[in-house]
């Protein structure tokens, strides 16, 4: 159980709003390291002359970190609290941008890929303590629209960071020897990391106490084998929130790229357009927020799948500005999948559901083995093939909607 200690009058109001704050900044450089990343994989791609698959490897080794230190990183902020976690969070990242620079000075991609596993880390652990952070921090019947609110300002921050990665990565690309285009903007994102993470240490913020476990949360704890075998949307909604992060980060990875090949355009050009895509998102989560308090979430999620589908069959296997438009709009028809799996995946989990959590992160690792998948694919055979295991993902998220996710909301109603 985690409860929060409350200030009182005027000090509260003042502190719970700084510290709403100080999560909105958190998402959005959420939000922008690492949607920043589909600029890094055209850069690196030709910068130094890469394979698809090995140019993937950006993406690979960044959310591999989720597969690998999600659960760690749990256990490490229930230890240390919600706040040291986020500082740390901060330090380790700003530790990793700031390692571009010696990266860039001799010219090594093993030594970029390594300073992203860094950056990573310290994702991972922001992700982790600020995640629940949020959802105590103020009245629990306020809890989905405090997330939603900073979401959508982390939404802000991946539909920037393709203008600033096209601006000032991708265009610099040819007016700098080696990888000298990405030493400014690292060292400018390092600094802020360092400056958000002293902010945080030296703010006060709401505390919030470690997490306590009441006797009956200890006698119902089981295995993680146990907790997958009895719950089965929880053990179907890994399956879908792995193919689903894989989808979208492989889109996102490749849509530069894509786009450039389709229209005959650089890749500064076709850069802007991951814009539209990350755009997308933002604006599909404020509608998605809304139709998803009129009609079942589990409908929805098989409706978007389907139009994902769909959309990136069309995208394919057509030619022109409307190919462009239809892998574009997939981001639209994403917005709402990562919520409404995970919801249906932890409902009816009780005690279990922090537990349920940790395992649901670690499904983000997704996002490195299809975008690695769709690499090797596109490297032996054509768009059309690579784009196929995004197609295949989303009939496993359509099927996860239509059958668990009815079975799991069939039984909410029935108690």
């Amino acid at each position: 159980m985690t409860k929060s200690v409350q200030a009182n009058g005027q000090d509260a109001g003042t502190s719970y709003k700084v510290a709403l704050l100080v999560l909105a900044i958190l998402y959005f450089m959420l939000g922008f390291i690492t949607v920043l990343n589909d600029t890094l994989v055209p850069f690196f791609k030709e910068g130094f002359n890469l394979s698809y698959s090995q140019s993937s490897l950006v993406q690979f080794y960044f959310y591999l970190t989720y597969g690998l230190i999600s659960i760690p990183a749990g256990r490490m902020v229930d230890r240390i609290g919600y706040k040291n976690g986020m500082v740390a969070g901060f330090s380790i990242a700003a530790v990793g941008a700031f390692l571009f620079y010696p990266a860039s000075i001799f010219h090594e991609y093993f030594l970029f890929l390594i300073s992203l596993f860094i950056v990573a880390i310290g994702i991972v652990l922001l992700q982790v303590s600020a995640n629940p952070y949020i959802t105590v921090l103020g009245p629990a019947s306020s809890a989905a629209s405090r997330l939603t609110l900073i979401q959508g300002v982390g939404s802000m921050g991946t539909t920037l960071a393709p203008v600033f990665g096209a601006h000032f990565i991708l265009a610099k690309i040819s007016e700098s020897s080696g990888s000298e285009a990405l030493v400014k903007p690292y060292l400018f994102i390092g600094t802020g990391l360092l400056l958000i993470g002293l902010l945080v240490f030296w703010i006060k913020l709401p505390v919030v106490e470690s997490r306590e476990h009441s006797a009956d949360e200890e006698k119902e704890k089981v295995n993680l084998l146990g907790l997958l075998k009895k719950f089965p949307n929880l053990r179907f909604g890994i399956i879908a929130l792995f193919m689903y992060v894989g989808a979208e980060v492989s889109i996102g990875t490749y849509l530069t790229n894509y786009i450039a090949d389709r229209l005959e355009i650089s890749e500064s050009a076709a850069n802007f357009y991951l814009t539209y895509y990350w755009g997308g998102m933002l604006v599909g989560r404020f509608l998605g927020a809304f139709f998803l308090q009129r009609f079942a979430s589990h409908r929805i999620l098989f409706i978007m799948a389907l139009l994902s589908t769909s959309l990136v069959l069309l995208s394919t296997w057509s030619t022109g500005v409307f190919s462009i438009w239809a892998m574009v709009a997939v981001g639209l028809c994403n917005a709402i999948m990562f919520a409404t799996i995970f919801s249906l995946s932890v409902r009816g989990l009780g005690a279990h559901t922090g537990t349920a959590s940790g395992m649901l992160s670690t499904a983000i690792v997704g996002g490195a083995i299809l975008t690695y998948v769709q690499g090797v694919l596109r490297d032996l055979y054509s768009w059309e093939i690579a784009f196929l295991p995004c197609v295949l993902a989303y009939i496993v998220i359509m099927w996860f909607g239509l059958t668990v996710g009815k079975k799991n909301a069939e039984e909410v109603v029935s108690i």
